[in-house]
């Protein structure tokens, strides 16, 4: 079971420097697709559901998610991720995060995400010590996220080239050496300039921004917090920037957008689902030919097992 190992591979890819790419699977069809590109690719991924994917598009309910991957799971090549639980949504909603973990728990997943950055840093390690706590009972490795990653909130985002510069919401080395040591986190999503492609109205539907990241502020906090660092927003930035962020501890890559737009486009152009499918297979294999995903899995020993 991947499940057994995943706490395993990800310190193996942050010890390798191999990206492991997790794909946002906004409706039901789009899991298929996936797990066969990362399969034709022989590079280890993971397939992920959100709370937005699952209210505002096609995905259905945690339980769907995980009963649709196993139809087309293959332990070399996938894995399946709960991705952001928030405590409080983007629209300042509470939410039943413990729920929402248990079901993921509950349900198989792999691993899973709880975001509480938009609570402050004592409420925040708080939430994710007790869901590292409750993963543990069943030895699922745990996701949590500190700083701010913009981009689902309401309303026009700022002024990105001001936000780089200001460094708006950047994690903070300093906090993320403690959430860690007080949390027991596996994987840290940090902000480093990524952000979310949008999730509602026309701009869900337009091109995201052209984000870049810092990479110095990467290593600063990949020394700080010395576990696997994940991206978050992965659609649109640079390939450049991604790989030279791998180099310095980003072990995991959320891409939601791109394979999104690129289903909902085909199917709205053809009408055919099967042609829908094709589209994200094939967003997937031009994504790993800019990040060099072919025949990582092969890089990563727990999979020989």
């Amino acid at each position: 079971m991947v499940t057994a190992r995943m706490r395993r591979l990800g310190r193996e890819a942050h010890s390798e420097h191999v990206l492991i790419p997790a794909f946002n699977a906004a409706y039901l069809a789009m899991i298929e697709p996936i797990c066969r590109g990362l399969v034709e690719l022989d590079c280890f991924g993971l397939v992920e559901v959100s709370r937005p994917d699952i209210e505002r598009w096609g995905a259905k309910s945690i339980d769907a998610v995980a009963a649709e991957y196993r139809n087309w799971a293959n332990p070399r090549h996938t894995g399946l991720h709960l991705d952001h639980v928030p405590v409080i949504d983007e629209e300042g909603h509470e939410v039943d995060w413990r729920g929402m973990i248990r079901s993921g728990l509950d349900c198989g997943y792999d691993s899973v995400m709880i975001d509480a950055s938009r609570l402050d840093l004592e409420a925040n390690i708080s939430v994710t010590a007790e869901v590292v706590t409750t993963a543990a009972e069943v030895g699922v490795p745990v996701e949590a996220e500190l700083g701010a990653v913009l981009g689902h909130e309401p309303g026009p985002l700022p002024d990105y080239e001001e936000l780089f510069r200001s460094g708006l919401g950047f994690t903070a080395p300093a906090e993320a050496a403690r959430f860690v040591q007080e949390t027991g986190v596996d994987w840290l999503s940090v902000a480093v300039g990524n952000i979310h492609g949008a999730i509602a109205g026309a701009a869900a539907d337009g091109p995201k921004v052209r984000a870049r990241l810092n990479i110095e502020h990467v290593r600063l906090l990949s020394e700080a917090a010395n576990v696997p660092l994940v991206l978050h927003g992965g659609s649109g930035i640079p390939a450049e920037h991604i790989l030279a962020a791998v180099r310095e501890g980003v072990v995991k890559l959320n891409i939601g957008t791109e394979i999104r737009q690129a289903y909902e486009r085909e199917l709205r152009t053809s009408g055919s689902e099967t042609s829908a499918q094709d589209a994200v297979a094939a967003s997937v294999r031009q994504l790993a030919d800019q990040y060099g995903l072919a025949g990582t899995a092969g890089r990563l020993p727990s999979l020989s097992e």
